[in-house]
C-alpha cells in the first residue's frame, strides 16, 4: 500500500484546522461573485439598444470566470510555495524536518502538492459559481473538466516556481519577490524575440533571405511564446470557444516566403497546445529538481568540506 507524503498529511492537516483556509476560500468566491455580476452588467448593456438574445452572449462568463480564477491562482500559489522552505528556516524547522528519513525530492514534491491541494479547494469551491455559465450559457459541461486540467497544470507552474525560489532565498519575502520576477521572465522575456522579429526581422529577412532563397527560418523567433502563459490561456480559451487557433496564423506572417523550421509544425492543429503543455510540465519538473539539489544536506556538506580543502590548500 502507498504510503501518503508526511509532509502532505501534516500540512493539509493544519490548514485544515486554521480559519485562514475558510476567508480565504471567502476572499476567493467573493472576487468570482463580483466578476460574474460584472460580466452580466456588461453583457446587458451591449444588449439593450440591439435585438439580440442575451443568452448568447453569456457564453462569455466561462472564459471571464475561468481567466479571473487562474489570475488568482498565478498569485496565490506562488506567495503558499515560496514561503515553504524559506519559512522552514525563518521557524528554524528544516534542520529538523531534513534529519528524518524523507529524501530532498519526496520533501520538496509534499510542499508543491499541498499548495496543488489547497488550490484545487479553491476551484472545487467556485463550481456554483461556474455551474452558472454552464446552465444559462449553455457551454458543454466537458468544458468544466479541461479548466479543472488548466487550472491543475497553472498550479503546478505556479508552485514550482514557487518552490524554488524559497530553496534559494533564506527570507519569505525575498522568495516571494524572486517568484514574481521569474513570472516576468515568462511573460515578458519570452515575448522579446517575437516583437524583435515583428520589428526589425520582417524587413531584413524580405530584403536578404527570402529574395535568394525563397524560404523563412524567421518565423522560428515565435517559439519562446511556447513558454508564454498568456499565450497558452489566450490559445485554450479561443480553441474552446471558437473552435480556432490563433498560434496558426504565424505561419501565415509571410507572404511571399515558405516557413521553415519547427515553427512550421507547432502551429498546426492541436500540436501548439500539446507542445506547450508538455514544455510548462518539463520545466515544472526541472525547477523542483533544482529545489531538491539546492536542500540537499549532503551536497551542502560535501561543497563545505570542498571549500576547507581549498582554504587550507
Amino acid at each position: 500500500m502507498m504510503r501518503l507524503n508526511p509532509i502532505i498529511k501534516r500540512d493539509v492537516k493544519v490548514q485544515s484546522r486554521s480559519m485562514k483556509i475558510c476567508f480565504g476560500v471567502f476572499a476567493y468566491e467573493l472576487i468570482l461573485a463580483l466578476v460574474f455580476f460584472l460580466a452580466l452588467y456588461i453583457i446587458e448593456q451591449n444588449n439593450i439598444y440591439t435585438s439580440k438574445n442575451i443568452y448568447s452572449d453569456l457564453v462569455a462568463l466561462y472564459p471571464a470566470l475561468g481567466v479571473t480564477q487562474l489570475i488568482v491562482l498565478g498569485v496565490i500559489v506562488p506567495v503558499r510555495t515560496a514561503s515553504a522552505i524559506s519559512g522552514e528556516r525563518e521557524r528554524q524547522t528544516f534542520d529538523i524536518m531534513m534529519t528524518t528519513g524523507m529524501t530532498p525530492f519526496s520533501v520538496i514534491w509534499g510542499k508543491v502538492m499541498t499548495a496543488i491541494i489547497q488550490s484545487m479547494l479553491f476551484v472545487a469551491a467556485s463550481l456554483p459559481i461556474m455551474a452558472l455559465t454552464f446552465v444559462i450559457g449553455g457551454v458543454p459541461w466537458s468544458y468544466l473538466f479541461w479548466f479543472f486540467a488548466i487550472a491543475l497544470l497553472a498550479s503546478f507552474f505556479a508552485a514550482s516556481i514557487g518552490i524554488l525560489c524559497s530553496s534559494i532565498c533564506k527570507r519569505s519575502v525575498s522568495a516571494v519577490i524572486l517568484s514574481y520576477g521569474f513570472y516576468l521572465i515568462f511573460f515578458i522575456g519570452t515575448l522579446l524575440p517575437a516583437i524583435f522579429y515583428g520589428i526589425y526581422g520582417v524587413n531584413l529577412l524580405y530584403a536578404n533571405r527570402v529574395a535568394s532563397s525563397g524560404y523563412s527560418y524567421g518565423e522560428n523567433a515565435y517559439l519562446p511564446l511556447l513558454l508564454n502563459p498568456v499565450v497558452y490561456l489566450t490559445e485554450f480559451f479561443t480553441q474552446i470557444m471558437t473552435g480556432e487557433s490563433l498560434v496558426n496564423e504565424i505561419s501565415d506572417l509571410s507572404v511571399t516566403a515558405k516557413v521553415r523550421g519547427p515553427i512550421r509544425y507547432v502551429t498546426q492543429g492541436p500540436w501548439w497546445m500539446i507542445v506547450s503543455t508538455v514544455l510548462f510540465v518539463a520545466v515544472s519538473f526541472l525547477f523542483l529538481w533544482f529545489a531538491s539539489r539546492r536542500i540537499d544536506p549532503m551536497k551542502s556538506r560535501a561543497v563545505m568540506k570542498k571549500g576547507r580543502r581549498g582554504a587550507t590548500g
